[in-house]
């Protein structure tokens, strides 16, 4: 099993099993595969250029760049050396540079940066097979992320905007987004090609899916702007070129997500709201540990040593008395001379006087400062070892407690926080230090350090000889005794980040001086080495604790000198003749890389060399490297001593010095997928994936140890398992300070065997060393509990993905060799994590080549996916004190966001395999079956209708009929309202139109309204000759003549179209809008201003459309006076009125045909709705050409006879106040707005409510505030208003939506309790929590407030009277029962009558307008809205004292997103997106391929793009249960939105494709 053959072997890691007794003498086996190496390298070489590879350089660059290290033509070098240093990770073609280097500083840390990689983790052998796992894989052409080289500088709305790039504005930015960039506006007849073909390619759910038995709708895919409208969109067969870059990205990352997944998903589903991950069953051929329970180990009996102290203060007292001559400590200065040799009498005497200041001079209001048991904290450089081994041992004498801590060199130290926590729990008060050390903290302006963040306040004490006095010689300090009282604090960080204290009492540290002394044989006057940090871990056991117990010579070697001159340890082992050196690898290995530099030195003196992280699984390769270097000159193989040690159980194991009498040293080839599983195989099929470790010795002398099960009850464990070390001894740490939860699992541990009996009735401590008692009783180390991961079941060792990855080219790529892998829990699972600092001089291309390969190598050898790859730039990585990356820093940095790396690389669709089950949908119950379980389940059939329109009583006097011509009133036409009140009451104002100072521009009372109608009707009659019925486009900024032209529109019998005008500083986006509907209303005339008139047919305009084709143009701003004019009567009501032409939110541009008895209906319906009459003031701010928008602006205030005041939105660009302070100037009772301008508000206000309370703006006055929109409510908008506007008098219960689409402008329309005491109001807006996860299953579950999952819905205002809705199933098109989702209904006399189409689509506009129930109430005509929704009936009763019902709208179904299975509505997602990172503006998704696509607008730095791409794919992956495909970081205000505010997705879709984004960075998840 184990291959115990000495360290002579010089197989160093995973690949071939060297046999017992083969020694490599100076790499005989490296030089006889060299050829073999070469045609490796030149078989890699090819493997790099497969066809299509989207990395691909040339080829003969690429090869001798692969090849350069193996060739033999090497000054002064032969064929082995260079194979040597190779297998070191050096690039032989660098020595000649480094001949003749001398050991001075600069030039060693030269030598040293330019070729260093990760001490612990170099393997020659492992390399070896790393690139053998890499041969296996064809090379994976996955789509390189997209990277902005340049940021383009747009300019501003007022510069021209160039032919081909036309721009969208949102934000006050300017952005590229038209696909018809270089293309003619597309006639009519390709518009019409598209609608029969469907308007939709994605996977989201098309209009032709989501409503059965008909097309797409007659619309244009045509997106509407908040200022104007642009040129049509594009999908992918028309407009996106099949060459896009775009387009072939997302096609290889398809071919690459073709592979089967590992393990793969099984085909299930579920019908159940609970959506269950999916649990990964074990495999029932993974290997089981087979061996007996195990034994509890024990070492061998505490030596009883008559000379030994009592207390080490004991020790202190002795040599300082009577050995004061001995050297103690010397300190070396960054040169490698001696700068100050400490002896025992000074290190006795000082820390007295030390001892005594502390507990005498120190005092604050004549009381002392610190008491016997205070703790203190020691903030020392690694340089001074003298000054903190006079202020440690000060503290002991004094009986304070001393907290040893790393200097802050500034507040955002890396775990600096964490630090201060551990200083405030402990009490801490006062901290020693240097004299230069205090002159380096940052000051505060007062002179004194500063507080650092989470410190507590400190008293700052300078230990210098100055600063301290001379006890009186009848003061001694008191020793007592080794007890259980705490003698110092050691700080240990754990996997999280937490820092915690762990304390070490008298006796534990006698205790533990004493199992030290015996195992490594030390004895007095020893020289002993010591290149560790001696404020904790080994580097204070060995050298400050145990050192002064036995008298020792302690030469420390600073780790700046490291840095420096790598080689000064062995240097000073040599000066010194030291008998013993304290090193880690890291050490080890740097030395090596000098090694060539120094000849005369000489190591036959060591007995022991202790490597101090012997524990970690790597360290095997510094040693058998640096035995085969050194071993030349004097260094014996028995003398490397590995040892095991944890900051709980102090030192664990040491290998034990040869002349000890103890078995050979052993090592074990492993398999590290037996590992994984958490048993010991040796590995004899796969050569590939082993480890191989050596023993870190035996127990230490008096300590009981045991292996237990890492999780659950602390079972033992068999002879075969892997699993955590736990010690009884009295050399352990005894608790976490201030932490006793804590400290009863970790040192309190009681094992159990198998049977549940305890072991032993000893309390255990727990190591979070991970390994196993092996022959000849040896302990092998195998990882930590720190570095573990457990992915799937399976158990990764941090530390060894960190080899794999360092394996791949790492000289090329990885800076300095600074990895850091860790995990994090994303979707009830752990995922691996890889960050690594990038070389300066590497190209994006090799970057993401390398990240590739070293995906499959760890994916080769550990058979585990990596979910994140991420490269930041060179030294930017949070270091820990010594040099090395603080984990946990960067673990937290990474969660936040905060880490800014230059390249990533996500890979969740390799790694996440327990996503929930997919769902498979049912067959749909039959009618009968639905009726039954309804009545079965006490449910009623979700229906609802407003008040009846004929029982409601109208006093106003609008509802008598125009004197000339006595017509029925249900049949009221809007032109003989109009006429009849131009003679009622002439001089009543109709309309105030407001500017952007808040000052009337223009006004209309009823007589001058009718006056200018017939004036326009005149001019179509005579200057354009139109016939009755023909369509006229009216393109006019808002304001009165838009409102004018339309009622000479009427008078005339002609059919008006309201057109957004262009924008003229962005003609070449907004003319074609312009162009195409006219043309798809088949306008025969324009009406427009003077301006506008110019603008259609300038120059500039050419450029975008063709001007000769424009219809009839007709100016209207100097029309002449009226003639004799006969006004037109139509001989039918439902005779077309007018045509209403929108964007939805899909980007569909729909119009629809309103007859005169629907408009007639719609005016009275919001008029008994919001009790409107001729002393009424309302104030509209909403664009007025279409929808609601368009009735509140041009009809309402002519069929009621209230006035309206008119903001336009495009003002408050201006002056974003303009409505409220309007709203409060004529003290407004109702009030109309959108989404996009109550946001406006928010963002522009909400920082100037004092200063609009000193303007007296008061908000007192509004009873309803009503927003306008065909969405769910917004609800954390509307929130958010009435939050920041309280202040301004707002009422909260004002605030309110109302709801209307395309077949039915106004569905619902909340009208406030306090608008009237008649009894016409009904209860405030209602708000219920859904189960977001039902929702997916086209379920309705109410939850509670706060519960997982929940997800507010407001409910969407009143139905209006008139209305009837109902609740029908999207495919069997039946009735569903309350509190179902299903598709809105709606039945009323203001429906819209259809589509405008050209080719009259018959069935698509029975299947919209006019469609059936297929049971239930099979004879009303209902329309379809395309928005889900459901209905619920309320306790809360209305004016009739009938229960109310709320209707709840959820979503555009036409925008629903279908994805396994599961229905999802893009807002859903993108409000979780916008949640993950505080620079993220705005979010928008969409499907494309099967890929959901997630793009978000980032309003921080560039620098900060790469972070959003983890906690994008982390949080949908969280809430939705989604893997994002692709994500796209783009600037703000480049998602296009609509006049409503609403995201037009579709056509965002179509200008990614198109590459007309400009995104900063396009990740494509893996």
């Amino acid at each position: 099993m184990f291959c115990l053959g000495g360290v002579e072997g010089g197989a160093s890691s995973r690949g071939l099993l060297v046999p017992c007794g083969a020694r490599p003498g100076g790499w005989s086996c490296a030089v006889h595969n060299t050829h073999a190496s070469i045609k490796w390298a030149i078989l890699l070489t090819r493997v790099s250029f497969s066809p299509g590879d989207i990395t691909q350089k040339g080829y003969e660059k690429k090869r001798s760049k692969l090849l350069a290290p193996y060739i033999p033509q090497i000054q002064g070098l032969k064929v082995s050396d260079a194979w040597l240093f190779v297998c070191l990770g050096v690039d032989p073609s660098l020595l000649s540079s480094q001949a003749g280097l001398g050991p001075t500083g600069s030039k060693h840390n030269k030598t040293r940066a330019a070729n260093t990689r990760d001490e612990r983790f170099r393997s020659d052998l492992h390399t070896e097979a790393v690139h053998a796992a890499l041969a296996k894989y064809k090379e994976r052409k996955m789509p390189m992320p997209s990277k902005r080289r340049s940021v383009l500088v747009q300019s501003s709305v007022e510069a021209c905007t160039p032919p081909d790039e036309g721009s969208l504005r949102r934000a006050g930015r300017m952005v590229s987004s038209t696909p018809y960039q270089n293309h003619p506006a597309p006639n009519v007849e390709h518009w019409f090609n598209r609608v029969i073909q469907g308007s939709s390619t994605s996977s989201s759910a098309s209009s032709t899916s989501s409503h059965p038995g008909g097309r797409a709708s007659a619309h244009a895919t045509l997106t509407d702007f908040s200022l104007f409208s642009i040129p049509l969109s594009v999908h992918h067969l028309p407009g996106v070129p099949v060459s896009s870059r775009v387009s072939s990205k997302i096609q290889q990352l398809l071919n690459t997500l073709k592979r089967p997944k590992r393990p793969p998903l099984r085909e299930f589903f579920v019908d159940d709201f609970e959506e269950l991950v999916d649990v990964q069953q074990p495999d029932p051929n993974q290997p089981k540990a087979e061996g007996n329970q195990m034994s509890p180990l024990e070492g061998e009996p505490v030596g009883l040593i008559s000379n030994w102290p009592p207390s080490l203060l004991t020790s202190l007292q002795r040599w300082g008395t009577t050995h004061s001559k001995s050297p103690c400590l010397t300190a070396l200065d960054n040169a490698g001379k001696p700068v100050y040799t400490l002896t025992y009498g000074k290190l006795w005497t000082r820390s007295q006087k030390l001892a005594y200041t502390l507990l005498n001079k120190l005092s604050t209001r004549n009381e002392p400062l610190l008491l016997p048991g205070d703790r203190v904290a020691l903030v020392f450089p690694n340089n001074d070892p003298v000054m903190f081994m006079v202020a440690f041992y000060g503290c002991l004498l004094a009986e304070l407690v001393p907290v040893p801590i790393e200097v802050p060199l500034t507040r955002k130290d890396a775990g600096s926080q964490q630090i201060g926590f551990l200083l405030g729990s402990c009490g801490v008060t006062l901290a020693l230090t240097t004299e230069a050390c205090q002159k380096g903290l940052p000051k505060a302006q007062t002179g004194e350090v500063v507080t650092f963040k989470g410190w507590p306040r400190l008293l700052w004490f300078v230990t210098d000889g100055k600063h301290v006095v001379k006890p009186p010689k009848d003061w001694h300090p008191t020793i007592r005794e080794a007890s259980n009282e705490i003698a110092y604090i050691e700080y240990k960080s754990s996997k999280e980040g937490s820092t915690m204290g762990i304390t070490v009492s008298y006796s534990a540290m006698l205790a533990h001086c004493q199992a030290l002394s015996q195992a490594c044989a030390y004895t007095q006057a020893e020289t002993i080495c010591n290149v560790l940090d001696f404020k904790r871990d080994a580097g204070l056991w060995h050298g400050v604790l145990t050192s002064v117990m036995n008298r020792m010579h302690v030469i420390s070697i600073p780790y700046s000198l490291m840095k420096a001159n790598p080689l000064s340890w062995i240097q000073k082992v040599h000066t010194y003749k030291a008998r013993v050196a304290v090193v880690k690898s890291r050490d080890m290995h740097w030395s090596l890389l000098a090694q060539r530099d120094q000849r005369d030195i000489n190591l036959s003196s060591l007995r022991m060399l202790i490597v101090a992280d012997g524990a970690n699984p790597w360290s095997i390769s510094s040693c058998d490297a640096f035995l085969n270097v050194f071993q030349a000159r004097g260094l014996r193989p028995e003398v490397i001593c590995p040892c095991a040690s944890s900051a709980e159980a102090l030192t664990v194991a040491i290998r034990r010095p040869p002349e000890s009498g103890v078995p050979p040293p052993g090592k074990a080839v492993l398999s590290m997928s037996g590992l994984s599983h958490g048993v010991i195989r040796v590995d004899t099929d796969e050569k590939l994936s082993v480890l191989t470790v050596q023993d870190v010795g035996q127990v230490m002398p008096g300590a009981l140890v045991c292996v237990v099960h890492v999780e659950g009850i602390p079972y033992l464990c068999q002879t075969d398992e892997v699993g955590e070390i736990c010690v009884s001894s009295r050399s352990t740490g005894i608790t976490y300070y201030g932490l006793p939860g804590m400290t009863k699992n970790i040192f309190e541990t009681i094992p159990i065997t198998a049977s549940g009996a305890p072991i032993s009735d000893r309390p255990f401590t727990r190591t979070s060393l991970l390994g196993f008692i092996g022959p000849d009783k040896l302990v092998f180390i195998v990882g930590k509990m720190d570095g573990l991961m457990t992915v799937s079941g399976r158990r990764h060792n941090a530390d060894d993905v960190v080899a794999t990855a360092l394996a791949v080219e790492p000289m090329k790529f990885v800076y300095r060799g600074r990895i850091a892998v860790f995990s994090v829990s994303v979707l009830h699972d752990e995922r691996i994590v890889v960050v690594a600092e990038q070389r300066p001089d590497a190209s994006e291309e090799d970057s993401f080549q390398w990240m590739s390969r070293v995906l499959q190598a760890i994916d080769s050898i550990h058979q585990v996916g990596v979910y994140c790859l991420a490269l930041v730039p060179a030294n930017t990585l949070p270091k820990a004190p010594l040099g090395g990356i603080h984990i946990s820093e960067t673990k937290q940095r990474f969660l936040e966001g905060a880490l800014h790396p230059c390249n990533v690389l996500m890979c969740p669709h390799t790694c996440v395999t327990n996503l929930p089950k997919p769902r498979q949908k049912q067959p749909e119950a039959g009618p009968a079956s639905m009726i039954v379980g309804n009545l079965v389940a006490g449910k009623r059939i979700a229906q609802a209708c407003g008040r009846d329109v004929t029982q409601l009583e109208d006093n106003d006097q609008a509802r008598k009929p125009a004197v000339s011509t006595p017509v029925r009133w249900s049949f009221l036409y809007m032109q003989d309202v109009l006429q009849w009140r131009a003679q009622a009451t002439p001089d009543h104002s109709l309309f105030l139109v407001l500017n952007a100072k808040g000052t009337v521009s223009s006004t209309a009372s009823c007589l001058q309204l009718h006056k200018r109608a017939e004036r326009v009707a005149v001019a179509l009659m005579e200057k354009g000759r139109l016939n009755t019925g023909d369509h006229v486009a009216l393109v006019y900024p808002p304001g009165i003549d838009l409102i004018a032209t339309f009622y000479g529109c009427l008078y005339a019998g002609c059919v008006p179209v309201t057109v957004r005008p262009p924008h003229p500083q962005n003609l070449a986006t907004t003319l074609p809008t312009v162009k195409m509907i006219v043309e798809v209303s088949k306008s025969v005339c324009i009406l427009t201003t003077q301006a506008i008139m110019k603008l259609l047919k300038s120059k500039e305009a050419t450029a975008a459309v063709d001007v000769k084709s424009w219809p009839l143009v007709l100016e209207t701003d100097d029309l002449p006076r009226k003639k004799s004019f006969q006004m037109y009567k139509p001989p039918t009501p439902e005779m077309l009125a007018y045509l209403d032409f929108s964007v939805s939110t899909t980007g569909i541009l729909a119009g629809v045909k309103m007859s005169h008895a629907a408009t007639s209906a719609l005016c009275r319906s919001i008029k008994l709705q919001c009790e409107l009459y001729p002393s009424r003031q309302i104030a509209i701010c909403l664009d007025p050409y279409c929808g609601l928008g368009f009735a509140l602006w041009c009809l309402c205030s002519v069929y009621s006879g209230h006035q309206s005041i008119l903001v336009p939105p495009l003002e408050l660009e201006t002056n974003v106040s303009l409505w409220l302070s309007a709203v409060s100037q004529y003290k407004v009772r109702v009030t109309f707005c959108s989404y996009s301008v109550m946001e406006m508000c928010t963002k522009g206000l909400g920082s100037q409510t004092e200063a609009l309370r000193l303007r007296s703006v008061n908000l007192s006055c509004v009873r309803t505030c009503m927003v306008v929109a065909e969405e769910r409510p917004r609800i954390t908008l509307t929130q958010s208003f009435s939050k920041i506007f309280k202040d301004l008098g707002l009422s909260p219960r004002a605030v309110s939506t109302t709801f209307g689409c395309r077949v039915n402008v106004a569905i619902c329309l909340q009208v406030s309790f306090r608008l009237s005491s008649s009894g016409t109001s009904g209860p405030d807006p209602t708000t219920v929590y859904l189960d977001m996860r039902a929702l997916r299953h086209d379920r309705v579950r109410l939850v509670e407030r706060g519960s997982p999952h929940s997800l507010p819905l407001m409910e969407s205002g009143k139905i209006l009277p008139g209305v009837k809705v109902i609740i029908a199933n999207t495919e069997t098109k039946g009735p569903l029962g309350d509190s179902h989702l299903g598709e809105v209904w709606v039945s009323s006399p203001h429906n819209a009558t259809g589509y405008y189409t050209v080719y009259g689509e018959e069935a698509l506009h029975a299947d919209h307008f006019n469609t059936k129930l297929s049971f239930g109430d099979t004879h009303t005509i209902w329309a379809r809205t395309g928005y889900l929704g459901f209905l619920r009936r309320t306790e809360l009763t209305d004016a009739s004292g009938e229960r109310h019902d709320a209707l709840y709208v959820v979503g555009s179904l036409d925008e629903t997103l279908e994805l396994r299975g599961m229905r999802y509505h893009p807002i859903d997602i993108e409000t979780s997106v916008i949640r993950s990172h505080k620079s993220i503006a705005e979010c928008a998704v969409f499907t494309w391929t099967n890929l959901l696509v997630v793009v978000v607008e980032l309003s921080g730095s560039e620098h900060e793009a790469l972070d959003l791409v983890p906690l994008v794919t982390n949080v949908v992956l969280e809430e939705h249960y989604l893997i994002v495909g692709v994500v796209v970081v783009v600037d703000p205000g480049v998602i296009p939105i609509n006049s409503r505010g609403e995201k037009q997705r579709m056509h965002l879709r179509d200008g990614f494709l198109a590459d007309q984004l400009d995104p900063i960075y396009v990740a494509y998840n893996m």
